[in-house]
């Protein structure tokens, strides 16, 4: 009979503290979280197994596109969606039901719609439903926890499951996305026209788009934050096939928090044509067989390679669990790249000799406020990326715990960058690789002028690897001479690729993108000069083996002239 009333009054409660919020100039959605918060850590706190810890975030996604192909419109939207994602801890920061359940699956990604009109009370019944149903949740998880603990060895990390942070308090203005639709309609169209002038190239997209992502984040422990950020990115692709069936593609990407910060036409239009060029060229080039020698990788190649190589394996949370291959764990002091070389993580820097960096926000998704990590120093490996999930060494986050909408928080990387003492010229460094192949009595070096991605795997199940994917590369022979070639991906394993980085040049370049993990997608970019390996391998890329097309393109069969005019009809 006691509930019942208790619940009226924290009702009321609740609802005078919303009505006190809402009087100031509190955002809307900031209203409805922190009185829907309080009313549940109120009521719930008078469970047997109360939460210790309550979060919420709400993010908003004010998105527009318009891309084309060949010349004409594929598609074009503007929309706006919100969703919610809850953190509910029970148990204490010691041990509580976030700790991985050992050999189990991880969380599947969830999604809860939230009302996109400033609707308090409407807002408030999704917090509601959706915190009513992951406290049960989190009861279940917390038993099989304690089971987990009672039945297996005992964990070789005995830190804690959760860190003690500072709240903060901030409300940033809310960022406005431009868009003009039917420009950019015509700018997609304008830069896709040209590749319909080549029957070989079977595929040739552009995209146009712009996000504003505004998140407001609370917790119980009193923070309060309301972040916004814009960016707009033009992205260009073609592919093209070889005769021995292998698929070539061709990438450009330019991205920026404002639309001015993208190239105007005539850059673009440049690009593109620089783009036709080396698919031409692509199609004749030789393929490369597996090889093993020294090569450079340019500042976009290495900035994916640090990425791949380093950065995944540096996310604090790997260090932890038990089936991760925790490959620098035990490396804290110990020298990995040769000295001078920096890495660090910065999502407080926002741009990089006036290239801005999509890896750049003011707080994480626990609320922390972004940090500069420097991971290496003076060659030297001193730093993991941190969340609130503390290691051994480590208590507390360095604002690095990210996540795309509906995922758990873990540690994830921001703005990689790398930065180099007393490098030397682009010259001198191929200067350098020559040497190297008089010392190794090679016939070439490589270089890999551009990159599309990569993958890594960091795990104990397989070869714990990396897989770099170049789309421009270019074998070095003893005289200088350059020459174009195909069909190799860059693989290794981390550390042995690593003590063969030898020097670094004079030229930082930066490779923006997202990141996949398992906490979702997120905007990463890696900045690096280009740098020289002593001793790569690389394999055979993977290749259809389906023919080209037999029909010719049918904007490719028009007669013409031999003056090159077109013929009359």
């Amino acid at each position: 009979m006691r509930t019942p009333a208790i619940r009226t009054v924290l009702t009321g409660l609740a609802l005078a503290t919303a009505t006190a919020v809402a009087d100031s100039d509190e955002p809307p959605v900031l209203v409805a979280l922190n009185a829907e918060l309080a009313r549940s850590m109120e009521i719930l706190g008078e469970r047997p197994e109360p939460p210790y810890f309550l979060s919420y975030e709400v993010t908003e996604q004010d998105s527009a596109a318009a891309s084309a192909s060949f010349g004409t419109l594929t598609y074009s939207y503007q929309r706006r969606s919100r969703f919610l994602d809850v953190d509910l801890r029970v148990g204490d920061y010691d041990l509580d039901n976030s700790r991985p359940i050992r050999n189990a699956r991880r969380p599947r990604r969830t999604f809860t719609r939230v009302p996109i009109e400033d609707d308090v009370d409407a807002i408030r019944s999704v917090l509601w439903n959706r915190t009513d149903a992951t406290y049960k949740q989190a009861l279940q998880q917390l038993t099989r926890v304690r089971t987990d603990i009672e039945v297996k060895v005992d964990a070789e990390d005995q830190s804690a499951d959760f860190s003690r942070e500072k709240a903060q308090s901030s409300v940033d203005r809310p960022a406005r996305l431009a868009v003009d639709l039917p420009d950019w309609e015509a700018k997609v169209r304008r830069y896709t026209a040209p590749f319909g002038a080549y029957g070989e190239i079977y595929r040739a997209s552009a995209s146009l788009t712009g996000s504003t992502e505004t998140r407001w984040f609370v917790n119980s422990e009193g923070a309060a934050i309301q972040t916004s950020e814009v960016r707009y990115r033009l992205s260009i692709s073609a592919t093209t096939k070889a005769d021995d069936g292998m698929t070539l593609p061709r990438y450009e990407s330019f991205s920026s928090f404002t639309p001015d910060g993208l190239p105007d036409d005539e850059t673009v239009l440049a690009t593109v044509e620089r783009m036709i060029a080396d698919l031409n060229a692509l199609r004749d080039a030789p393929v490369v067989e597996p090889y093993t020698g020294p090569a450079i990788l340019s500042g976009r190649a290495s900035g994916v390679f640090f990425h791949e190589i380093l950065g995944h394996r540096v996310e604090g949370h790997r260090q932890k669990r038990v089936d991760e291959g925790q490959t620098f764990k035990k490396k804290i002091d110990e020298q990995i790249l040769p000295a001078g070389f920096t890495v660090s993580f910065d999502p407080t820097r926002r741009t990089l000799r006036d290239i801005d960096l999509v890896g750049a926000y003011a707080y994480d998704n626990q609320g922390v406020p972004a940090q500069r990590v420097d991971v290496v120093q003076d060659g030297v490996f001193k730093n993991f990326l941190m969340s609130r999930t503390p290691i051994e060494g480590f208590s507390n986050s360095n604002g690095h715990g990210r996540k795309q909408t509906g995922y758990q928080v873990v540690a994830r990387q921001s703005n990689l960058i790398v930065e180099v003492d007393n490098p030397l010229t682009r010259e001198e460094l191929k200067a350098r690789l020559m040497s190297l192949l008089e010392e190794q009595d090679k016939p070439f070096g490589l270089l890999f002028e551009d990159i599309q991605g990569g993958v890594t795997t960091t795990g104990r199940f397989m070869p714990n690897a990396f897989n770099v994917q170049p789309i421009l590369v270019y074998r070095i022979y003893p005289d200088g001479r350059e020459e174009l070639v195909r069909g190799v991906d860059l693989i290794g394993t981390p550390l042995t690729t690593l003590s063969r980085v030898t020097a670094a040049d004079d030229q930082i370049a930066v490779f923006n993108g997202i990141c996949g993990a398992e906490s979702g997608g997120v905007p990463v970019a890696a900045a690096s000069p280009a740098v020289l390996v002593s001793q790569i391998e690389v394999q055979k890329k993977s290749k259809s083996q389906e023919r080209a097309p037999i029909l010719p393109a049918p904007f490719d069969e028009t007669p013409v002239h031999t003056d090159g005019e077109e013929a009359a009809e």
